[in-house]
């Protein structure tokens, strides 16, 4: 498994539903990852393209946006941890607060996904995160440790799992925390969650160009898990740079 201890800075590409093989292609031309610069890139493109990634990434590594609950058995469309380690995949995300919503995950769910992708020797990149609505009532604390507390596998550690915190109002809306609310949130969640707190912890929602440097600059903060803005690869390029 990966050494997550050697990186300064962990970068997530999470496509979502985007892409095509001629827009991989020209991606793939573009990108630009220093190695010398000792950050972690990851890109996960739409799962149907894995394949395409597996021989020509350089300098970074492969990611899958979701996994099966099951690892094997009559669960058509699914695809198990097994098959993504053949496809050369060393990460996943599990628990998007879109797969909470659209597809009805839960932190049980999302346990027995991240538990067996340790097993097939994935890092999980799991997701945490609040509503507007709990933001309001002052319930974001409550809200990421019972997530913590009932979706993380008792087999999770510092050297295998990754937790992204990802604030459900902020996803695709432009909005965000101030840097000084991501800061105290990312301490909190360490301090609050004493099992997690070695572990590196990205941001997500709504991380761009403009704000990425400073985001990443903080001190509790491991990296970011980017959408919308990993796409446009002149963008990313500085962000990883």
């Amino acid at each position: 498994m990966i050494k997550l201890s050697k990186f300064s800075s962990i970068f997530v590409a999470n496509w979502k539903l985007n892409g095509n093989l001629s827009f991989i292609n020209q991606y793939l031309d573009s990108l630009k990852v220093n190695p010398s610069q000792l950050n972690c890139v990851i890109i996960c493109p739409p799962t149907i393209y894995l394949n395409n990634f597996n021989s020509i990434l350089k300098n970074c590594y492969l990611g899958s946006q979701d996994i099966s609950k099951f690892e094997s058995g009559a669960y058509t469309g699914e695809i198990s941890s097994k098959s993504l380690n053949d496809f050369g995949v060393k990460f996943c995300i599990v628990g998007h607060s879109e797969r909470r919503q659209y597809f009805n995950e839960n932190n049980n769910d999302i346990k027995n996904k991240a538990s067996k992708l340790i097993k097939n020797n994935i890092i999980p990149i799991i997701c945490i995160g609040e509503s507007l609505k709990q933001k309001n009532e002052n319930k974001t604390i409550e809200v990421l440790s019972y997530q913590i507390n009932n979706s993380i596998p008792s087999e999770s550690n510092q050297h295998n799992t990754i937790i992204a915190y990802e604030p459900i109002w902020a996803i695709g809306t432009g909005l965000t925390p101030t840097i000084d609310e991501i800061e105290n949130l990312h301490y909190l969640i360490r301090k609050n969650n004493i099992k997690i707190e070695n572990f590196k912890i990205l941001y997500g929602g709504s991380v761009n160009l403009q704000n990425s440097r400073e985001i990443i600059n903080l001190t509790n903060v491991d990296g970011a898990l980017i959408g919308g803005a990993s796409l446009k690869i002149d963008e990313f390029n500085q962000m990883i740079a």
